[in-house]
């Protein structure tokens, strides 16, 4: 069957579903964990049971995982309605009202928007799509991942057509001249890294997508190989193309097993097609994709502690040059990209290395995918051009931090990025500011902190993670790590000196330039940006022996305020794990100091009308009034 024949056969299908009134679910990891699944069949069920002709089509990840479930209804004679955090209860309701009538149950919506004839949904109508642009993610949330011909039907695998009539040099070039930098943190040209391993002499050439993601947070890769397996698996085979590989692997973690479940049905539906596999599209060039299960250690997301993987090896980076490009996988030349950048390729193909110059800064072009997380109101996936401000996208966006808490910091680049202040919020999102700032761009992972976050403690938990996740090989990374770790809990339990701070800077800049790799040239960040923005709160745990933030455990207690306290009231008694409160002659609650281990259950079970547990640092500032 030729591609005219699969692609009209497609469309056909996909404009007979825009012809009637469809509901959208989104079942990604996210949806799935807030109960889509279960929606999704009370939807059937009902929809069924009412006698109408209206298909529930499983969709990936809108973006907005604050609000899954997600269900959006689109009806072709009207405005289609998305439904955030719907349950299974409101079910009978929306079909009842919207799938079969015509109240749109507005007081359930997140928002509305207009559908074009014969076109995909576009997304919503909430403010913080203003500030979105979405090319990567273009596809997710619109389209069934499950199916091909709903990634044809929106011109999927008609870039790899165009590609294939192109000379493997004309392909290069449009990727050099479109300004793509490779979006798995380092930032490194992609068209000048196509270029050098297409130049490299040996033979066979292998290309490799990296979806190893693995800082805490994090979700970008996941999200999109659930969402749009083929736009990922169309990008691979132009570059197999391009660099004239026969073989290519996907790398991804064995904790995603959706995401792995998706790609592999989507590579068995591309090779059926003709899309992938022996002759091409009759165009004589063959390409095979492999998925390369990882166990999860944090290194192997490094180029080379990858390949090792693949190859059945212990994953530990060595020794560059020679770089993956001259000798990878097996000694042979080898393209490793990640995944969002391959799932840029069939954009940038089809609609011009220009227009994706356009987008984004000078030095950063196109758009930024990123994972927000933390102490932000709209926790999910977004998407950015090159060039927006932090501000915009923690605001914006994200819909700024809850319970009107002052922001205090954001991480940037997964643990061994860094923490920017309030103050820098300002900066914006590309390569070259966020390094100029002492933070990177790394994979697109996002973790915004408040005024309850203490920024010592922050550095402590993302340096434990990074000296855990540390293969071992260089003495300074397994060794210095574990001293600067060792150095910030004496910070945290009140031992800390003044002088140790000079001695953690100076560990910091030596595991920096002695480290193999990049994850211990990296792993000082996260001490050197906070000791660099937040240096009023080391002094505090070193000098005054306190936590602002009220957060080290060595440095706080919990009191109750007798006057406060509601003598007939036993939550806090019944509730502490250390049996360390009591009640006096007057039934008066005390703590135990000794006992206490400073859990925090009796300050959140207090009745709020009492609010009688307070929390102090440091220890010994016992309140007057108690």
């Amino acid at each position: 069957m030729t591609f005219d024949h699969i692609k009209h056969r497609a469309i056909s299908e996909w404009e007979a579903l825009q012809r009637k009134t469809h509901v959208l679910i989104g079942t990604a990891t996210c949806g799935r964990a807030a109960g889509a699944l279960d929606v999704a069949r009370t939807f059937e069920a009902e929809i069924r049971r009412q006698g109408i002709d209206a298909p529930v089509v499983p969709v990936g990840c809108m973006g907005l995982c604050y609000a899954e479930p997600l269900v959006v209804i689109v009806k072709p004679d009207s405005f289609s309605v998305c439904y955030g955090n719907t349950t299974t209860d409101r079910v009978r309701r929306l079909v009842e009202g919207y799938v079969a009538g015509d109240d749109p149950c507005l007081e359930l919506a997140l928002g509305t928007f207009e559908v074009a004839e014969g076109m995909a949904p576009s997304i919503p109508e909430l403010p913080r799509f203003e500030h979105e642009l979405r090319h990567i993610l273009r596809h997710c949330g619109n389209i069934n991942p499950e199916s091909i011909d709903h990634y044809v039907s929106r011109g999927g695998y008609g870039s790899l057509v165009s590609a294939l009539g192109m000379a493997p040099a004309e392909i290069i070039s449009e990727i050099k001249r479109s300004g793509l930098r490779g979006r798995g943190g380092a930032g490194f040209p992609a068209g000048v890294k196509w270029e050098m391993c297409h130049n490299a002499p040996g033979r066979p050439k292998y290309v490799i997508c990296n979806a190893d993601e693995g800082d805490p947070g994090a979700f970008m890769d996941r999200a999109l190989l659930e969402s749009d397996p083929h736009s990922v698996i169309e990008g691979m085979i132009v570059a197999g193309y391009a660099m004239g590989a026969p073989q290519g692997y996907i790398y991804v973690r064995d904790e995603y097993p959706l995401a792995v479940r998706r790609f592999s049905l989507a590579l068995k539906q591309a090779e059926a097609a003709g899309f992938l596999g022996k002759d091409i599209l009759g165009s004589g060039f063959s390409f095979h994709i492999e998925v390369a299960e990882g166990a999860g250690a944090f290194v192997c997301g490094e180029a080379s502690a990858l390949m090792y993987s693949i190859e059945g090896k212990r994953g530990m980076p060595r020794v560059r040059p020679p770089h993956s490009v001259e000798s990878g996988l097996w000694g042979k030349p080898t393209l490793l990209n990640n995944v969002k950048t391959f799932a840029s390729i069939p954009m940038i193909l089809d609609r011009g290395a220009e227009w994706y110059a356009g987008i984004g800064t000078e030095g950063s072009k196109g758009t930024a995918v990123f994972a927000l997380a933390g102490k932000i109101a709209h926790t999910g996936l977004v998407e950015v051009p090159m060039g927006t401000s932090l501000r915009n996208l923690i605001f914006g966006v994200g819909g700024g931090v809850p319970r009107n808490k002052r922001i205090k910091g954001v991480q940037i680049g997964g643990p061994s990025g860094g923490c920017l202040p309030e103050s820098l919020l300002d900066t914006p999102v590309d390569f070259d500011s966020l390094t100029k700032a002492g933070s990177l761009m790394g994979s697109g992972g996002m973790i915004v902190l408040d005024e309850d976050n203490c920024m010592v403690d922050a550095a402590r938990y993302f340096l434990d993670f990074i000296q855990k996740e540390s293969c071992g090989k260089c003495t300074m990374c397994r060794l210095g790590t574990k001293q600067m770790l060792d150095i910030l809990a004496d910070f945290a339990a009140g031992k800390g000196r003044m002088e140790d701070m000079d001695l953690l800077i100076e560990l910091a800049r030596d595991i920096r330039e002695g480290s193999l790799c990049g994850l211990g040239r990296s792993a000082p960040n996260p001490v050197l940006t906070t000791v660099r923005y937040f240096r009023d709160e080391y002094e505090a745990h070193i000098l005054e022996k306190r936590c602002p933030a009220l957060v080290c455990k060595e440095l706080i207690a919990y009191y109750i305020l007798p006057d406060k306290c509601d003598r007939g009231c036993e939550h806090c008694v019944l509730t502490c794990p250390a049996e360390a409160i009591r009640s006096d002659e007057k039934r008066i609650k005390i703590i135990d100091q000794t006992k206490c281990v400073k859990c925090g259950n009796c300050q959140m079970v207090c009745p709020p009308e009492y609010d009688a547990v307070i929390r102090v640092s440091p220890p010994d500032a016992i309140p007057l009034h108690s």
